[in-house]
């Protein structure tokens, strides 16, 4: 298919472009998470980092622990014989998930504090509830190294743990994460540099950026599960604190009959959700900043941006190519659109699969159709011009068959016989009459095609009823003689018309050999002029076979002919009134037709008049003018 870009054409497929954008921008805000959520998960679960020695250990508050201790009414003091067992082990930062807000038992808690007092770099939980911050009681806090919030995954549609923010601020009150401050004391850093886009912890940088006064950030969770020591073995094997030395310590209640502390991961299956507890997940929080592998989710500017390069890829592939070509780098593109989000999560970079693939989707089945109903329209003009074609030839066959037959006849008179002098002018006259006839009658025609192709545009000449009558009526008296017809054509006003005069002729011609076509012998055809409302109205009335009624509203299209018209014998190709109609509406004019069958036609031609004329609209003398034999 030839492209010559229109601006109809690039408009549309810049329009279905935009409006694909549009479309897949909107979804993607109202639908996509749950679809984006889905395929993320796909990507953690099969891009999970590899397997290497872990940099934390979780303590755990099982259920064992729990039995074997006392239960949740001992819980103080479990977590004091926790902490002193691991301060055995030498470990780097020892993080609590158990938030003490209440009072309990004094001497337990004095314990509890002592050991507190006794871990060094011990990083202590705040919840938020209701909008409030939950901390710790002043005299476990005043033990602490510091405090770190342990908030969920914020507004998780499908309650999925997927990120956690490393900042949160409730009135004037503002935490960083627990793992966050654990990892700070880790990395030995006595405080956290931020910035809007970034966090910084030594050597560390956090691409952490500030959105809504929180810092999300997607933790990477780890293949295999992480390093756990049930309290009650190390209780009773107190050499495995050894196992703690160096490393982060979480420690917390493990046991989901005691706390309901529990969050999905990614890991989920169709054969159950995979459910991990609290202290579990800031361990993997923790682990995420220690291996520094961040997964980053691009801007949603940036993301718009590359769905626009999305859509304006296929308005190009479908504007420049078609066929096979344009569908194999349309499936290219849909193909990239899908695999673009798992090649960049391979770079740690995430990016939206819905609105990228909805995108592409959209803008490649909008703009194929849109080059499907453009090839449809090329097509249709080119169709049509093959029919104007035919239809020229069949026109040229018809009309130019009257003259040619003079032509023909004469010629071989004059070369057959031996005539006057005076007979061979005249045929040589008639031969010169009938060519010059022809010439115009081509002339015309292609007058007539090249104007409803809006490739030319009227003469505009000032001429009168009769001057274009006049000629008519001498040319189509040997037509009327033949059938001994009577044409009464009574006086035209002498008023002024403006337009093309020689295509005016050809109308008032056609209407009037058609009258004599279809009228019965020894009929009779009225020609009258009149002027009203400021318009030149020519009416033709015989006396021929007429028109049925619902065949009227068809009898200037194209190669219509009438049953009666068919039936009478009568040559014809029905193209005739189509162009007279065509020429009087270039005219701004229009045929009124009035028929009964078996009594005649009237066909009556109404132009405009000249302004001058309609102001002082002429008398109309009485009279006619008869052919007859």
């Amino acid at each position: 298919m030839k492209k010559r870009w229109p601006v109809k054409l690039i408009l549309g497929y810049a329009g279905i472009a935009l409006a694909a954008l549009v479309a897949a921008t909107v979804l993607g805000w109202l639908i996509g998470p749950r679809i984006d959520n889905y395929a993320y998960d796909t990507m953690l679960r099969r891009d999970a980092p590899p397997p290497r020695a872990p940099h934390s250990v979780i303590v755990a508050i099982d259920d064992s622990t729990l039995n074997a201790m006392g239960g949740t009414r001992r819980l103080r003091s479990i977590l004091a014989t926790g902490l002193e067992l691991i301060a055995a082990g030498r470990p780097r930062v020892t993080a609590m998930d158990l938030i003490l807000a209440d009072r309990g038992d004094a001497a337990e808690d004095q314990r509890l504090r002592n050991a507190m007092a006794a871990t060094p770099n011990l990083v202590l939980p705040v919840d938020m509830v209701e909008g409030r911050w939950e901390a710790p009681l002043p005299m476990f806090r005043s033990a602490a190294s510091a405090l770190g919030h342990v908030y969920p995954d914020m507004d998780s549609p499908d309650g999925v743990m997927r990120r956690i923010s490393l900042e949160l601020a409730s009135g004037s009150q503002r935490y960083w994460a627990l793992a966050l401050q654990a990892f700070r004391l880790w990395r030995g850093a006595p405080y956290i540099l931020e910035s809007p886009n970034v966090i910084q912890i030594g050597s560390e940088t956090i691409p952490a950026r500030r959105s809504d006064g929180e810092r999300p950030l997607r933790i990477v969770y780890t293949s295999a599960p992480l390093p756990r020591i049930s309290l009650e073995e190390l209780r009773r094997n107190p050499s495995r604190a050894s196992e703690l030395t160096g490393r982060a310590v979480f420690l917390g209640v493990t046991s989901l009959s005691a706390a309901r502390d529990r969050v999905i991961t990614p890991y989920h299956n169709d054969e159950g959700m995979h459910y991990m507890s609290g202290v579990e997940v800031h361990a993997q929080v923790f682990e995420t900043l220690a291996r520094g592998q961040f997964l980053s989710d691009i801007p949603d500017l940036d993301v718009i941006f590359i769905c626009a390069g999305i859509a304006a890829l296929a308005a190009v592939i479908f504007g420049f190519l078609s066929g096979w070509r344009a569908y194999m780098a349309a499936s290219i593109l849909l193909a990239g659109a899908h695999l673009l989000p798992f090649l960049l999560f391979e770079q740690r970079l995430v990016v939206p699969l819905f609105t990228l693939a909805a995108t592409a989707w959209f803008a490649i089945s909008g703009t194929a159709t849109w080059q499907h109903f453009a090839v449809r329209r090329q097509l249709r003009a080119s169709e049509a011009d093959r029919v104007r074609y035919q239809q020229t030839l069949q026109f040229v066959t018809h009309e130019m068959r009257t003259p040619l037959t003079a032509i023909q006849g004469s010629s071989e008179l004059m070369g057959r016989y031996n005539l006057p002098e005076e007979k061979r002018k005249e045929f040589a006259a008639m031969i010169n009459a009938e060519s010059k006839r022809l010439a115009r009658m081509i002339q015309t025609f292609l007058d007539v095609e090249r104007l409803g192709a809006g490739q030319m545009e009227l003469r505009s000449e000032s001429f009168t009823p009769d001057e274009i009558l006049q000629p008519c009526l001498a040319r189509v008296r040997p037509i009327a003689e033949r059938k001994s017809i009577a044409v009464h054509a009574g006086a035209m006003p002498p008023l002024a018309l403006t337009g093309d005069r020689e295509l005016m002729e050809y109308a008032v011609y056609n209407l009037l050999t058609n009258a004599v076509k279809y009228s019965p012998a020894e009929t009779e055809i009225h020609l009258t002029g009149s002027v009203e409302d400021g318009a030149f109205r020519l009416a033709i009335r015989d006396q021929g076979m007429g028109i049925e009624e619902k065949e009227l509203r068809n009898i200037f299209q194209r190669f219509y002919r009438t049953r009666r018209a068919e039936a009478s014998g009568e040559k014809g190709t029905g193209i005739g009134l189509s162009i007279v109609d065509q020429i009087i509406r270039q005219h701004h004019g229009r045929i009124d037709v009035t028929s009964r069958v078996g009594e005649g036609s009237c066909f009556t031609m109404i132009v405009p008049a000249d302004a001058a004329t309609r102001r002082n609209p002429p008398s109309v003398s009485s009279g006619t003018v008869k052919i007859e034999t």
